[in-house]
């Protein structure tokens, strides 16, 4: 509406001007009036020209003095266009953060997406997490439960344990008397002593089992013969009690082996009369310790002549030196009294009787009278070498 009223105003003032142009030229041209020396005809030309200027310059005027716009367009036309090309540049950037900020809102939802999957994972298993922290708490409580009963049944049983701590120490007392009893019944008719051997043999290797069972049999008849001499009675049935798995050890070692083997049938404790004689079967590597007449050991005495009682504490001492030198190399000493070697009584006598009249220094020396293997005995040659004085000499 408003650019028809501008419109309609705009044509009324030019139409107004042109008939105030025409008519001024008009009477300029009926009158013959002249401008600045001109003919009335160019003058007429003139005020047609000026009428025309007036138009335009009218028309300018009020749509200038009326419209923004149009004063915009007549004097800000290059301002409007920097601004323009400002606001465009601007729109530009914008357009590029705003394409930043969609990247950035993009990436932000992808972020976002995974977030709520990852919040939905952990939903699940706080779910998890909050049903099995029920299933504990329902446990707990049944544990808590067991406790008590537990914690009652361990009071009951203490005090039961403390009940058989004393019946247990009354029972060790009693038990202490009757061992006590047991070991004086014993000792009071011990025939074998713990470690005691009953017999001793010789089997050789290499053999077949059945061989060697029988040469084992021999054996235990020799160890019940011993038993029964020692019980001073004449039972010829055997009473010797050996463990089968042990026997049958035995008799597979010695007939797996290619050496002679010493056998020895030992008390496997201490044994009274009248029960069976429990033993335990020792094996030993069977070899000649010692040959016929080989040296085995002298030792230096000094002793005083007509002292009868050094001569026999001197005799007992070397022969205590033979026994461990004979032990050592590899003769098997009695369990009981540690001895290897068997020396006659009228040997020591003439022994002791020798060395009766000497005073000063001596040398005792030991030879092997036969052939000795690891069983024994080791029987003795005591001979009396040089380095001594007799009285006689003095």
């Amino acid at each position: 509406m408003y650019g028809v009223v501008l419109i309609v105003v705009l044509v009324i003032t030019g139409g107004v001007i042109a008939f105030i142009g025409d008519r001024v030229g008009t009477k300029v041209g009926k009158k013959k009036l002249s401008l600045f020396g001109l003919r009335p005809r160019h003058t007429s030309v003139i005020v047609t020209i000026i009428t025309g200027i007036c138009i335009t310059t009218m028309t300018f005027g009020v749509m200038a003095a009326v419209s923004k716009d149009v004063r915009t367009a007549l004097f800000g036309m290059e301002k409007l266009n920097r601004a323009m090309q400002e606001t465009q540049e601007r729109l530009n950037t914008a357009g590029v953060k705003l394409s930043a900020a969609e990247e950035q809102q993009k990436k932000a939802e992808e972020k976002l997406k995974d977030s709520r999957e990852e919040i939905e994972k952990l939903q699940s298993k706080q779910e998890k997490l909050a049903a099995r922290a029920s299933e504990l708490e329902a446990g707990n409580a049944a544990l808590e439960a067991e406790k008590g009963a537990l914690l009652s049944k361990n009071d009951a049983l203490s005090s039961e344990n403390t009940a058989l701590e004393a019946d247990n120490k009354s029972l060790e007392q009693r038990s202490e008397l009757l061992r006590q009893g047991l070991q004086t019944m014993r000792e009071g008719d011990i025939v074998f002593r713990a470690g005691e051997v009953v017999a001793s043999g010789v089997i050789e290797g290499g053999r077949s089992k059945e061989e060697i069972r029988e040469d084992m049999e021999s054996l235990i008849v020799l160890a019940n013969r011993n038993t029964t001499q020692r019980l001073g009675v004449n039972d010829e049935n055997s009473s010797i009690w050996i463990y089968q798995p042990e026997y049958d050890k035995a008799v597979e070692t010695i007939s797996s082996g290619k050496n002679d083997m010493v056998v020895r049938i030992v008390a496997a404790g201490n044994l009274i009369a009248g029960e069976p004689v429990r033993t335990n079967l020792q094996l030993f590597k069977n070899s000649i310790i010692y040959r016929k007449n080989e040296f085995i050991i002298a030792r230096p005495f000094r002793i005083t002549a007509g002292d009868s009682s050094e001569a026999e504490n001197t005799v007992m001492s070397f022969l205590k030196d033979v026994n461990l030198a004979a032990t050592d190399r590899g003769i098997l000493p009695d369990p009981i009294r540690g001895s290897v070697g068997v020396m006659e009584g009228s040997q020591f006598f003439d022994v002791v009787q020798a060395l009766v009249p000497i005073s000063g220094d001596i040398i005792l020396s030991a030879y092997a009278r036969d052939d000795t293997d690891a069983l024994g005995p080791l029987r003795l040659n005591i001979k009396l070498e040089s380095g001594f004085t007799s009285d006689s000499s003095n």
